[in-house]
């Protein structure tokens, strides 16, 4: 496979989105990634549905949709950690790989001689990465942590909803599990500044991840606003607390994002909305003016821009060279003529329906170019040839390890 990291294998030990989403860029950059599942049942996101990925004859498979999102392009085994067996088939995988990603409660596999330092007694260059909901020290590190809890806990729902007040009011969730997504891509980042650091030391090292620092750390000018002030920030809908006006606004037939972020877009935004005589007045001049007085401003912008529609909007405003967009439904985003300009759609070959369509990682080299082969596997599609290629198990190994309940 060809992508910037062919030269790596990776060795994933991770369950639902937070690793499996950083295994992925993975394989995505080209590495060999082997994802390890519980036979028979296989990660819990391939029942998480429906939708179900459908075979050539329309009928459902065994694999959610949820799944398919974030374990293209990886090799599927199946071992039972919990047997002796499995356990050594896993220690020697390892000894061959040059990362190992884990999601399992602190502690979890140390019982099953999984656990960092013994991974490390037969492969010191190991970069293990362990994803869990809380971190591997502080007392709330034996919880388990998922997605939506992490918002919560994290801030992010306390800035995120329509305002209090207004019809609607309240915390929201973001409609992915964000939490673990930026996890999965702290992960990334963090395996590959170890990989770099093991290049240069020869050492390799244990890599913690919380969801919940992840949740923190990326609240960004919001943590910032607070630190900074002392002032806990408040839900602007979809508006912005430090830049106005940037916002969905009304139109006459919807709606449309505003994200106007100086004030020479601000002036240009006015004469377009006849408003000119907004733009010069103190009050609403300058953007931190417009902060101040976002209460009395936005009515007046939002009672303009109702007076016409969306697509009237989007051209005079586009033409101006003042930020807007459309707020569109997924099938609108998958017809966008830029999203097809860009590939963002790739069609992989899959054993049971035929093929796949997933959406492309969104870095595109232009010295190693990603190749989209492989689809996300069926459960336990390349036990086998993983056995054989990598380790060189024997056909009656194999058979050995089957009858012992390890595959």
């Amino acid at each position: 496979m060809a992508g910037p990291l062919s030269h790596l294998k990776v060795l994933d030990l991770s369950r639902i989105l937070a690793g499996p989403w950083a295994s992925q860029v993975f394989a995505d950059f080209g590495a060999e990634v082997i994802k390890v599942e519980r036979p028979e049942r296989g990660d819990d996101t391939r029942h998480w549905g429906p939708p179900y990925l459908q075979d050539t004859q329309g009928a459902d498979t065994d694999d959610a949709a949820y799944y398919l999102s974030a374990n293209r392009g990886k090799k599927s085994i199946t071992v039972d950690i919990t047997t002796e067996t499995g356990q050594q088939l896993v220690r020697e995988l390892a000894a061959r790989c040059d990362v190992l990603l884990e999601n399992y409660k602190v502690g979890g596999l140390e019982k099953y001689g999984l656990d960092y330092a013994s991974i490390r007694a037969i492969n010191p260059g190991i970069i293990y990465c362990s994803i869990t909901g809380f971190g591997q020290t502080g007392p709330y590190a034996k919880r388990a942590g998922y997605d939506a809890m992490i918002q919560g806990m994290g801030g992010l729902m306390s800035i995120t909803g329509v305002p209090e007040g207004q019809p609607g009011a309240g915390p929201q969730k973001v409609g992915v599990a964000a939490a673990d997504l930026m996890t999965g891509m702290y992960a990334v980042s963090a395996v590959l500044a170890a990989v770099i650091h093991r290049n240069e030391s020869g050492r390799g090292q244990h890599i913690d991840l919380a969801l919940l620092d992840t949740q923190v750390a990326w609240l960004a000018n919001q943590a910032q606003n607070f630190l900074t002030s002392g002032k806990n920030p408040e839900r602007q809908g979809t508006g912005h607390p430090n830049i106005v006006p940037y916002q969905a606004v009304p139109s006459s037939d919807g709606y449309f994002m505003l994200a106007i972020g100086n004030d020479a877009q601000f002036k240009r935004f006015c004469h377009i909305a006849d408003l000119d005589e907004l733009a010069e007045q103190p009050a609403y001049a300058t953007n931190s003016a417009r902060v101040l007085a976002r209460e009395q401003l936005v009515p007046l912008i939002e009672a303009a821009t109702a007076k016409r529609d969306s697509a009237w909007w989007l051209e005079k405003l586009s033409d101006a060279h003042v930020p807007c967009g459309p707020i569109n439904n997924l099938d609108q985003v998958f017809a966008d003529p830029q999203v097809q300009a860009r590939g963002m759609v790739v069609e992989q070959p899959h054993p049971r329906a035929g093929s796949v369509k997933t959406v492309r990682n969104p870095a595109l080299f232009s010295e190693s170019p990603l190749e989209y082969e492989q689809g996300p596997p069926v459960l336990g599609e390349h036990t086998e040839a993983v056995l054989r290629e990598l380790l060189g198990k024997s056909d009656e190994e194999i058979r050995q390890l089957k009858e012992a309940g390890a595959l």
